[in-house]
């Protein structure tokens, strides 16, 4: 007996993102830890044993929900076309905080995700990082556009988003700031903590501008990929 015959592929990565539709506005409505596997499979309009053609476990497709969060931040972030580290990071701050299920992992919101809330203890607010964000910062020193010390640009740039973004969680309903707000802030204490403070000849300006834009590039070239492993099914690799 061959059985049926496997989806095309497009139609395997459909049905993915059909299913992580559905996970999304389940976690989002009851939470993650009572959010089931038939739970999701009913919302998706697809049998139990579809879901683990494409993973193994629950936590397996929550991950892929946020790597397509990420993958979906990113694109709208390159879509403002952003020219200085200022413009970059305040629209990150500003695209993450429109999206719900990454403002409850730079929370840890147990509500929303449960368990994982508890399991997951990382810089959240953390941008893409590793060599793809140190060329970007060696680009911005060389062309003046950020300060070469006191090094650790990673960890200062965590501290800015973690701080502006998870602290005002703190503060009376009517003193916490809009989400444009919070986002203006990161903007401008970035650009105070590692910028300059110098004005950019034009072809520095263009080339922290195309520098800029070739870091999102690459970051979200980074996500993709990873999203891409995420939604892989046995079909497919079989």
């Amino acid at each position: 007996m061959t059985g049926r015959p496997p989806l095309d592929p497009v139609r395997q990565i459909e049905r993915a993102h059909r299913i992580l539709d559905a996970v999304s506005e389940l976690v989002l409505r009851w939470g993650y830890d009572k959010t089931t596997i038939d739970d999701i499979a009913k919302r998706a309009g697809v049998a139990k044993g579809t879901i683990y053609l494409h993973w193994k476990t629950r936590d397996d497709i929550f991950a892929a929900l946020l790597r397509r969060e990420r993958v979906l931040m990113l694109a709208e972030v390159r879509e403002q076309e952003p020219a200085t580290p200022g413009e970059l990071f305040g629209g990150y701050a500003r695209a993450l905080l429109r999206r719900p299920l990454l403002q409850a992992v730079l929370s840890g919101d147990s509500e929303v995700l449960g368990k994982l809330a508890r399991q997951k203890r990382r810089a959240r607010g953390t941008p893409p990082v590793g060599s793809v964000f140190a060329s970007y910062v060696t680009e911005l020193v060389k062309h003046g556009a950020m300060r070469e010390d006191p090094g650790d640009h990673l960890v200062v740039l965590s501290a800015i988003l973690n701080g502006l973004l998870i602290l005002p969680d703190g503060l009376p309903e009517e003193l916490k700031p809009s989400d444009d707000r919070l986002a203006e802030l990161v903007a401008d204490t970035v650009e105070r903590t590692l910028g300059t403070g110098r004005t950019l000849p034009p072809a520095a300006a263009d080339a922290v501008a195309r520098a800029t834009l070739d870091f999102l590039d690459a970051a979200e070239d980074v996500a993709r990929d990873r999203l891409a492993v995420s939604l892989c099914s046995k079909e497919a690799s079989s």
